[in-house]
C-alpha cells in the first residue's frame, strides 16, 4: 500500500505545485524559473503526503486538501534553497541536481526562496472549502513550524553549533525546529483540517514529533553510511561543517537504536486508530530503513 498510494499522491501533488505556481504571476520571469527549478527537483514530497495521510486517518479524504499541501512543498522548498546557500550549508547539489544558488547566483536564489515562503500563504488561503476558523488554525500551525519557534529558530542553533560540541538536548532542540517543526505542523494541519476529536489530535501530535526525530536520526545515519548517488546529495557534509549530529554525539549502534526507539514511539501513538492510519505506520518503519 504505502508505496502504490505514495507514488500516486506525488504525481497528483507534483501537477498541482505547477499550477499553483503558475496562477501568480512574477514581474520578473528569471525570478519565477528559478523558483519552479527547485520547486520540481523532485523528491520525496513528503510534507504533503503526511497532510493528506493525517487527514484520512480522520475522514479519508486527504486529497481534498492539496492545495494546503501544496503550500507545506513550498515552504520546504524556500528552505532547501536557503539551507544550501554559501552562508548556510554551502552545498553544490541537491536530489542529484546543482543548487538554485549554483544555477541562478546567490541573490537571485535568496528571492526565489522568500518568493515561496511568501507563496505559500496565498496559497493556502486558496484551499477551498474550509471554514475560515479551521483554515485560521492552520496558518497558525504553519506560520509557527516556519518561524522563529520552529525552521528559523532551529536553524540558528544549527549556525550557532557550527564547530561546537553541544549536548544531546541542545541537538534535540534544534531538530524539533528545523526539521520536526514542518512534519508536526502537516500532520496537524491534515488533521485540522479533516476536524480530528481532540484524542485523535493528541494522538496524530505524538506521533508526528516520534516521526521527525527518527527522521532526523536516520538522516544522521545515512550522513555516515549512505551513498551519494543515492541520497542525491553529497554524504559526510555533517563532519565536513564540524556538526553535531546523533551520531558524532552517541555512536552509530546508538543512533540506530535511538531511531527505531522513536519508530516505537510512533507505532504507540497510533494505537487509538485501526487500518486507516496503517499508511502511516508503513511509512514511519520504512523511514529507518531506507537509503535516501
Amino acid at each position: 500500500m504505502l508505496k502504490g498510494l505514495w507514488r500516486r499522491r506525488v504525481k497528483l501533488i507534483e501537477a498541482d505545485l505547477v499550477k499553483e505556481l503558475r496562477r501568480t504571476e512574477s514581474l520578473d520571469e528569471n525570478l519565477m524559473r528559478a523558483m519552479e527549478y527547485s520547486l520540481m527537483a523532485g523528491g520525496k514530497r513528503l510534507r504533503p503526503v503526511l497532510l493528506m495521510a493525517a487527514a484520512d486517518t480522520i475522514n479519508g479524504a486527504g486529497e481534498k486538501f492539496i492545495t494546503v499541501a501544496d503550500a507545506l512543498e513550498m515552504i520546504h522548498t524556500y528552505s532547501l534553497i536557503h539551507d544550501d546557500l554559501p552562508a548556510m550549508d554551502n552545498d553544490d547539489y541537491r536530489r542529484g541536481k546543482l543548487t538554485n544558488h549554483k544555477v541562478f547566483g546567490e541573490a537571485t536564489a535568496i528571492l526565489a526562496g522568500d518568493a515561496l515562503l511568501t507563496l505559500a500563504f496565498e496559497v493556502v488561503l486558496r484551499q477551498k472549502d474550509v471554514a475560515p476558523e479551521i483554515l485560521l488554525a492552520v496558518l497558525h500551525e504553519i506560520s509557527s513550524a516556519a518561524g522563529m519557534a520552529g525552521m528559523v529558530g532551529g536553524q540558528a542553533i544549527d549556525l550557532r553549533s557550527e564547530g561546537v560540541r553541544i549536548d544531546l538536548a541542545t541537538l534535540k532542540r534544534m531538530h524539533l525546529g528545523k526539521t520536526g517543526a514542518l512534519f508536526k505542523a502537516a500532520i496537524r494541519s491534515g488533521a485540522l483540517l479533516a476536524q480530528a476529536p481532540a484524542e485523535k489530535l493528541d494522538a496524530l501530535t505524538h506521533y508526528a514529533e516520534a516521526f521527525g526525530l527518527a527522521f532526523q536520526i536516520t538522516d544522521d545515519i545515512l550522513d555516515v553510511t549512505g551513498n551519494a548517488a543515492v541520497l542525491g546529495k553529497p554524504t559526510g557534509s555533517d563532519e565536513k561543517n564540524h556538526k553535531s549530529t546523533y551520531v558524532s554525539l552517541t555512536s552509530l549502534n546508538e543512533a540506530e537504536r535511538l531511531a527505531a526507539e522513536a519508530v516505537d514511539d510512533a507505532l504507540n501513538a497510533l494505537k487509538v486508530f485501526g487500518s486507516e492510519a496503517d499508511f502511516l505506520r508503513e511509512l514511519v518503519q520504512y523511514l529507518v530503513a531506507r537509503q535516501r
